[in-house]
C-alpha cells in the first residue's frame, strides 16, 4: 500500500491549507473525511469516502489500497482526533493544522502551555468534577449532547459557580465565528453552534481538600451519627489501596462515601464505583459528592448484587457487608486486575477470620494491620485521650504467578 497522508483542515476549508497540501489532495485518488471536510472539495475527481462510525473496517480497506489516499481531519489530527488511532494501525504521514484549542486560546488572549485539556466529545461527563477541580485553565472539547449549557449546569451542581468563567468559541476560523466570555449562570439557557470549544478560566480560589478530610465535614446519618470510616483509618486504608491517577476503584458499602470521595480525588483520571444498601446513607453520599466535587457511579443495592455492572478494578475497598462475605470476596478476587489490591476493614474477629479464610481459599496473600487510634480531648484545662474502636485492616494481593 502507499503511505497515507492525514491532513488537518480548519473550518475555513481550503483557506486553512498550504498550497502543497491542496496539490496532494487534488492528485490523490481516494479522499476520506467527514461530510463537512469533504464538502470543501465539491470538484474532487477521485473517490470520496465518508468517515462515519467505527474506523476499523475503513482501516482494513485502506491497508489493501494501492491508490494514493488522503484522510482529512479537523485541526490537529493528533489532538483528540483520528490521527493517533490511524497511526497505530498503518503507516501514515501526518500534517497538522492549528487545533481548535490553539485558536480558542488565541481568541481569549491567554497562554495555553499551562492549561488542562479534556474532552466530553462522544463520551460521558461523569468524573469531570474531580478532573478539573482547582485547575486554573481548562479546555473542554464538546459535542451536540455535551454542549456549553449542559456543562455550565453540571458545574453549578458541583458548586463551581463563583470560581470559573466560561469562554465559548464557536465556528473558529469560519465565517460564523463567534467568541464570548460568560459567567456560568449566563450560559445555562443559551444555545450554541455544534462546532464549539469551551475554556474555563479560574477567577476565584475555592476550598481545596487534602488527604484526610475531617469527619465532621461529611453529611452523616442522624441521629445515629458516626457511620463513617474515620479519618485516621481512612488515610491508612487509602495508603493500603496504593491508588494511581487512573485507577478503577470499587467501594463496597460506601455509606457516607468518605473513602470513595477521597479515592476519586486521588484517582481523578480513573473511575470509582460504589454501592450502598441504605437509602439515607446514599443520599448523604450524594450530598458529599457535590460538596467535595467528586462525580462517580454509586448504586443503591446490597452487594454482591450490582457488582457485575462494574468494570474490573485495580483496587477494592470493603468497609462493611450485611452478610455474603464469601461471595463478595470471590467476585472481587476473580475480577481484580493484575497487581490490584483488596482492602477489608473488619471490626469483629469473626469477620477478620472469615476474610482471611476466604483469601487463602482464593490464593491471595494477606497482610493485617490492627489500628487502635485515640484522639485527644480537653477535660477542663487538661487533655485526655478517647479511643476509637479498634479496626483490622486486611490487605490482600494475588499470589505471585497466579492469574
Amino acid at each position: 500500500m502507499n503511505k497515507v497522508k492525514v491532513i488537518g483542515i480548519g473550518d475555513n476549508g481550503l483557506a486553512s491549507l498550504l498550497p502543497m497540501y491542496i496539490e496532494w489532495i487534488e492528485k490523490s485518488e481516494i479522499l476520506v473525511g467527514g461530510e463537512r471536510q469533504l464538502s470543501f472539495f465539491p470538484n474532487y475527481k477521485g473517490e470520496k469516502r465518508v468517515l462515519k462510525g467505527g474506523l476499523r473496517s475503513l482501516i482494513d480497506q485502506l491497508k489493501e489500497e494501492q491508490r494514493e489516499t488522503v484522510i482529512l481531519a479537523s485541526g490537529d489530527p493528533l489532538f483528540y482526533g483520528i490521527g493517533g488511532y490511524v497511526a497505530k494501525k498503518m503507516e501514515v504521514d501526518i500534517y497538522p493544522n492549528m487545533s481548535s484549542v490553539q485558536l480558542a486560546f488565541a481568541r481569549l488572549g491567554e497562554s495555553w502551555q499551562d492549561a488542562y485539556f479534556t474532552s466530553v466529545h462522544g463520551r460521558s461527563m461523569a468524573g469531570l468534577a474531580q478532573k478539573i477541580d482547582g485547575k486554573k485553565k481548562i479546555a473542554i472539547l464538546t459535542d451536540e449532547e455535551n454542549h456549553p449549557a449542559k456543562i455550565a449546569r453540571y458545574l453549578l451542581d458541583f458548586h463551581f459557580a463563583d470560581e470559573y468563567e466560561m469562554f465559548v468559541a464557536e465556528n473558529l476560523g469560519g465565517e460564523k465565528e463567534r467568541c464570548k466570555l460568560y459567567s456560568l449562570q449566563e450560559v445555562t439557557d443559551l444555545t450554541f453552534s455544534s462546532l464549539n470549544i469551551v475554556i474555563l478560566r479560574k477567577v476565584k480560589e475555592g476550598k481545596m481538600w487534602g488527604l484526610g478530610i475531617p469527619d465532621e465535614e461529611f453529611s452523616q446519618r442522624k441521629p445515629d451519627k458516626g457511620l463513617i470510616t474515620k479519618r485516621e483509618i481512612r488515610t491508612l486504608t487509602l495508603g493500603a489501596l496504593q491508588l494511581q491517577k487512573d485507577s478503577i476503584v470499587w467501594d463496597i458499602g460506601t455509606c457516607t462515601g468518605s473513602v470513595a470521595i477521597e479515592a476519586a480525588k486521588i484517582a481523578n483520571e480513573g473511575q470509582v464505583f460504589a454501592i450502598e444498601k441504605n437509602e439515607g446513607d446514599l443520599e448523604n453520599c450524594r450530598q458529599n459528592m457535590r460538596k467535595f466535587r467528586t462525580d462517580f457511579t454509586v448504586l443503591h443495592g446490597k452487594a454482591p448484587d450490582g457488582l457485575e455492572q462494574f468494570p474490573p478494578p485495580d483496587a477494592v475497598f470493603i468497609g462493611g457487608t450485611a452478610g455474603g462475605m464469601r461471595t463478595i470476596l470471590q467476585i472481587c478476587c476473580e475480577k481484580l486486575r493484575e497487581n490490584g489490591r483488596i482492602v477489608v476493614n473488619a471490626v469483629t474477629i469473626e469477620n477478620l477470620a472469615e476474610a482471611i479464610t476466604c483469601f487463602k481459599e482464593f490464593n491471595f496473600d494477606t497482610n493485617i494491620t490492627m489500628a487502635q487510634i485515640s484522639r485527644s480531648k480537653p477535660i477542663l484545662n487538661l487533655t485526655r485521650f478517647d479511643a476509637l474502636n479498634p479496626i483490622y485492616l486486611i490487605t490482600a494481593k494475588r499470589k505471585e504467578g497466579e492469574c
